[in-house]
């Protein structure tokens, strides 16, 4: 079995209450720089995949045909608060190519924007698909979809969107996939080991320097998601905070049950985090310290200690505990 290894640590008053293991892996093109945990821990990267999944829609040129920019492009690999920046964009994407809301296979999903939420129960209104934090990937399918003229069952494990999905994501994770789950949206998520994860992270973060079809849509994919961050995930989330936050260009991205993604173009590296218990707040944290490990992030900027060394804080707002990165993260 698989070993994870501490990565993050909550603490009340001076007792460690709490413990967060996982999987860490920091890797270039070459192979593991760091690890903690096993690398070769099997993981389904969820949502941390959505680039991706996102590769056939500009390899193939189906973002070409259709005229995508990169805030498209920056959609097609966002998890998004379904906030009207979010919903009108993917509703705009949609009528662009032609289609509708009802052509989505994602299922709709409340908004995860609190005011836009409150606001839809006011005014007696049901959140649809385009509110999915998935619409935009869904939305990047159907693009490529209508560029290869297939059913319009695209989410089946058979269908060629798919079929192309997971032939890339076996490209650039340099493995077979060992299988796949169904995700929340409905589409596959296909699985890899902690390694693989990593490495294709770093395929990304190198794609610029190589000319072939595939490492150019892995440099787009990468260019698009540091350009526009609220896109990616929106306000107050760690991916579009830390992004805004570090000291050189990087792209990130959160996965469902504690996973978690970095791309650091400038340094041809990719880094793979696993909580092994899928807390969010482990992931967020142990990202966050590996970041400022590498110096990408300082600790102490506001927006990073807030996932780094965040407060734990009672019903009467008395700050109680905090959540700390394992040691072994910082030494």
């Amino acid at each position: 079995m698989p070993v994870p290894a501490p990565i993050a640590e909550v603490w009340r008053g001076p007792i460690a209450e709490s413990l967060h293991n996982g999987h860490i892996v920091v890797s270039d093109q070459s192979g593991i720089i760091e690890a903690w945990g096993d690398p070769e821990a099997i993981i389904l990267p969820r949502s941390s995949a959505k680039m991706m999944q996102a590769l056939p829609l500009v390899a193939t040129g189906a973002a070409r045909e259709f005229g995508l920019n990169s805030e498209h492009l920056a959609l097609a690999c966002a998890s998004h608060q379904g906030a009207p920046l979010h919903a009108n964009a993917v509703m705009a994407w949609l009528d662009h190519i032609g289609l509708s809301e009802s052509d989505l296979r994602c299922g709709p999903e409340v908004s995860r924007d609190k005011e836009l939420k409150l606001q839809m129960i006011r005014d007696g209104e049901h959140p649809n698909q385009c509110h999915n934090n998935c619409s935009g990937k869904h939305s990047g399918f159907l693009t490529l979809n209508k560029h290869v003229g297939s059913g319009s069952e695209y989410v089946e494990p058979d269908h060629p969107v798919q079929q192309m999905a997971k032939e890339m994501f076996e490209s650039v994770t340099g493995m077979p996939s060992p299988g796949y789950g169904i995700d929340g949206c409905s589409a596959p998520n296909f699985g890899t080991s902690m390694a693989g994860m990593a490495r294709a992270m770093a395929f990304f973060a190198t794609a610029a320097s190589r000319d072939d079809s595939l490492s150019r849509a892995a440099a787009q994919l990468t260019e698009a998601m540091i350009a526009h961050p609220m896109l990616v995930a929106g306000q107050g989330r760690a991916c579009t905070l830390l992004m805004q936050a570090a000291k050189e260009p990087v792209a990130l991205k959160t996965g469902a049950e504690g996973y978690f993604i970095a791309i650091l173009p400038q340094r041809g590296i990719g880094v793979a985090v696993k909580c092994v218990d899928g807390a969010t707040r482990g992931a967020e944290c142990a990202i966050a310290a590996v970041l400022v490990r590498m110096g990408v992030l300082d600790a102490d900027h506001p927006d990073v200690k807030r996932f780094l060394n965040p407060d734990i804080k009672n019903r009467a707002g008395l700050v109680t505990g905090q959540i700390r990165p394992a040691p072994s993260l910082m030494a």
